[in-house]
């Protein structure tokens, strides 16, 4: 495996177990925005994992769902949107700049998962360019990048080349000089494909979660982009460095000390999603994990520290 100096903030050592903000601190902070990427910096946690999906005029946005999630988008008159929640790939990144993100509608199904997130007005859905910026300013400099390209599902007439959200990400990338700070990341390993063809200079990482698992509400399922696992042929780990990745990042409930020995043995850093309570966070531990990708960095640096361990 190439040696990528990015890799450095991702990979475990004796008494470390590094950790990656999932979406900034989704738990306390509004996902995906730059407040929510500044207070988890603030803290001390340099890794950021999040999602990237292209507007109307293919402009890569930072938003995890391919629509916008009613429960946590208000429009200019201050009230949650209702009805069919709006396309992304249908909206300018002018009109989607209108929206306000800064809250979750507490009497929604989502916005009752993280009763502890605050409330803020006047936050937009950040371009990828406005972070990979922030990335090049002094209080962005120990930042680095989990950047998660997602593949719209069940969309076989997407417009435009499927395959082009990685190469509009690749440029925005190169555009600044963040390949050394950069991992492409991806459950649809064609796209990741695509990257080591476009960027063999980035590292990849590679998703995965089993389709046993229930996908969490309000968040767009991309178990039908992925791999057929059960046709693999090989285990995921055998897999993932069969196609050349650094990273394997399994759904913590598709975890095993095992798996995680064998993911080692091939030359792959784990780190697991989205792991949030106290025994789970103890478990990816004991797993063996070199990271672990949290909606509440500050409840998994506490545990950590009662362990005798740091990040």
């Amino acid at each position: 495996m190439t040696d990528f100096p990015q890799l450095d903030g991702f990979r475990g050592a004796p008494g470390v177990v590094r950790l990656i903000g999932h979406r900034g601190a989704r738990g306390v902070m509004p996902e995906n925005t730059m407040e929510g990427f500044a207070f988890t910096l603030k803290v001390g946690v340099r890794a950021m994992e999040f999602d990237v999906v292209l507007t109307r005029d293919r402009t890569p946005i930072i938003t995890h769902n391919h629509h916008l999630l009613n429960a946590a988008t208000r429009g200019s008159d201050g009230n949650w949107l209702t009805g069919a929640e709006l396309k992304v790939s249908d909206l300018s990144l002018t009109e989607v700049k209108q929206f306000d993100v800064g809250g979750l509608d507490g009497s929604t199904v989502y916005g009752k998962r993280f009763p502890d997130q605050v409330f803020m007005s006047g936050v937009q859905v950040p371009c990828l360019a406005e972070l990979l910026d922030f990335a090049l300013q002094p209080e962005g400099r120990d930042l680095l990048l989990l950047l998660e390209m997602k593949s719209e599902p069940a969309l076989p007439d997407q417009r435009g080349n499927p395959l082009e959200i990685v190469h509009e990400v690749i440029e925005e990338v190169r555009s600044r000089g963040l390949e050394q700070r950069t991992i492409l990341h991806s459950f649809d390993w064609s796209l990741l494909e695509e990257c080591a063809r476009l960027a063999c200079d980035i590292p990849r990482s590679y998703l995965s979660q089993l389709p046993e698992n229930d996908d969490d509400p309000g968040e767009d399922s991309q178990k039908s982009v992925a791999p057929d696992f059960d046709v693999l042929g090989v285990s995921i780990p055998q897999a993932v460095a069969n196609a050349g990745g650094s990273l394997w990042c399994p759904y913590f409930m598709d975890v095993t000390p095992e798996l995680v020995a064998e993911a080692h043995e091939l030359g792959l850093l784990v780190e697991t999603w989205t792991v949030n309570e106290t025994d789970d966070i103890n478990a990816m531990i004991d797993a063996g994990v070199d990271g672990i990708i949290t909606d509440y960095p500050g409840r998994a640096q506490r545990i950590l520290l009662s362990r005798g361990l740091t990040w």
